[in-house]
Parts: structure tokens; sequence; C-alpha cells
């Protein structure tokens, strides 16, 4: 028997996984759609990588949905069609092409947390699980039937990076042991609506990293896990600068909302029921964990001392 044949659409370290997910099940990779990994993503293996190791030829996608695109992926004639979290919506005409179907792996347990960015807003959310989900695609953003899903268990200190990595492996273990029911049609596909309300949240901004002294402790902490190294971190902003917190913990100790105050342990900021305990700030783009460079940090920003 043939082995069955793929067009793959990935990126990122989960889009790595699955595409090895996909190798492991037997499947026949045509084609590999990515993109160029930039110099803040050098954390992670890109798809490419696999692909050359593998001799499946390399498309960058700049403009994926365009005509000669469309040809192309039409005249390889693949059974399947996947999508590992590539950034482009695919247009409705692909999916019509693959002959066993169109699908796509997102990081979320369907219907929840639909859009972009899932992995980071269920910590900003400060959920307890999620998971990955492989589902059918249709025109329509994280619709469609649902293949198969991984739960994820979070952990009090999970950040975007450790479950980035979770949900990595899930998803390679999720493709490689769907494939066998997708190729003999023995899966059963489960509508999304009949599993509870749905969620959307869109990409994250700039602004949403933004931290607020009138949040509890754990809301900053969940802001700040979500984004910490190598995301962006959450940033304090006041009339005379930014500093991004790139790691601090909830302490036992107190401090007023809006100030700081440093004791032997290290230096403590209020938030509206407490206080987080920083052990790293990230200033003009150098990291820091030293106490008495935070302390010089949030002075220079006027921050009052408690």
């Amino acid at each position: 028997m043939p082995k069955p044949t793929a067009v793959v659409c990935a990126y990122s370290s989960v889009g790595t996984a699955a595409l090895e997910g996909l190798l492991e099940a037997g499947v026949d990779v045509k084609a590999l759609y990515t993109y160029a990994q930039g110099p803040d993503e050098q954390w992670f293996t890109p798809p490419a990588a696999v692909a050359e190791a593998h001799g499946i030829p390399i498309h960058m996608a700049p403009s994926f949905n365009e005509e000669a695109v469309f040809q192309a992926i039409r005249g390889l004639r693949p059974d399947f069609l996947f999508s590992f979290y590539f950034r482009e919506m695919i247009q409705a005409r692909f999916l019509d092409v693959p002959r066993l179907g169109a699908y796509n792996l997102h990081g979320s347990l369907l219907p929840r947390y639909r859009g972009r960015a899932p992995l980071n807003w269920v910590l900003v959310k400060g959920e307890a699980e999620t998971g990955v989900t492989l589902h059918a695609m249709t025109p329509k953003p994280d619709d469609g039937h649902i293949v198969a899903q991984a739960h994820l268990p979070i952990e009090w200190d999970e950040t975007a990076l450790s479950l980035t990595l979770k949900a990595a492996e899930a998803g390679r273990k999720l493709v490689r042991e769907a494939l066998p029911g997708l190729v003999d049609g023995s899966t059963s596909l489960v509508d999304q609506r009949t599993l509870g309300p749905s969620s959307y949240f869109g990409g994250r901004k700039p602004a949403d990293s933004r931290l607020d002294f009138a949040m509890t402790v754990q809301e900053a902490f969940d802001q700040i896990r979500a984004v910490a190294d190598p995301w962006p971190n959450a940033f304090l902003e006041t009339p005379d600068g930014t500093v991004r917190i790139a790691w601090a913990l909830p302490a036992v100790a107190s401090c007023p909302s809006g100030h700081f105050r440093s004791d032997g342990e290290g230096v403590l900021v209020g938030f509206s029921d407490g206080a987080l305990r920083l052990h790293a700030l990230r200033a003009d783009g150098v990291r820091t964990d030293r106490p008495s460079e935070h302390v010089a940090i949030l002075r220079n920003l006027r921050l009052p001392e408690a």
C-alpha cells in the first residue's frame, strides 16, 4: 500500500513536533510551507530543519494564498493538507484539494480559546488545564469537527515556554496516533458545538502585557508567566519610563500597592492584595537578576518606596 501523502503548512516548535509526528506515522510529505526563523526565535528548531533532513521541498510563504501556490499544491494531488501553527488563514479553495481532507492543530481544547496565542491567553486567564486539538479545517478560524484532543494540566508556575513544550510533545503524539484513522476512514469526528460554549481571543498586542497596580498578585503573576522569556515580558510603565519584569513570584511579605521595598530576600513590588518578589528585570534590553540593580531601576522610574 502506498504511503499517504501530505502538504504541510507549519511553524513554531509545535509545528516542528507535529511535522515529526506525521513522518513517524509514515506520511510522505510532498512539500513544507513555512517561514524564515526570526532572530528572537532561535530557541526552537524550525520545521524547515526537519524538512531539510528528510529531503522535503521547503517553500517560504510570504503570501501563501496566492494563485501560484494554489496551483502548485493542486499539482501535487496530496491526500492531506495540514496546518500546524501556520500564521495565515488558508483560503477555502485549498481545503477542497486534498483527497482525505484538510486538518489544523490548535493549541487549546476547542471550542474554548479559538483564535491567536491560545497558550499565552490560558495563562493570562489563570486556567488550570488546556490542551491541543486536531480538527477539520473550514473557511472559519478554528472551526470544523474535532478529530482528537489531548488534555494538558497547567502547573501553578507554568510559563508560556514550558506549556509550549508540553503542547509540542502532545501535538506530535496526537498527530501520529490520529493518522491511521484518518487514512482508513474509521475516525469519528465530533461537532465542536456539542462540547459546550466557545470563546475567542485575538492576537496579543504589546499593550496586553502591561501590568497595572490595581491587579491582584495572581493576575499580575499570570500576566508575567504568560510572556516570560523568550517572549517579550510583561512590563510596568510610569511617566519616567518602562521596565520589563522577566520573572517574579508571589510573596508572603507585603508591600503597599504601587510601591516597592527591599528586604533581606530581595525586592518587593506591591499590587492590590499583596506583593510580588522580583527575580529578574529587563531594562534597555539587558536582563539583571541583582536586587541592587532592581532598586536602581525602580528608583529611576520614580516608583515610590514603601
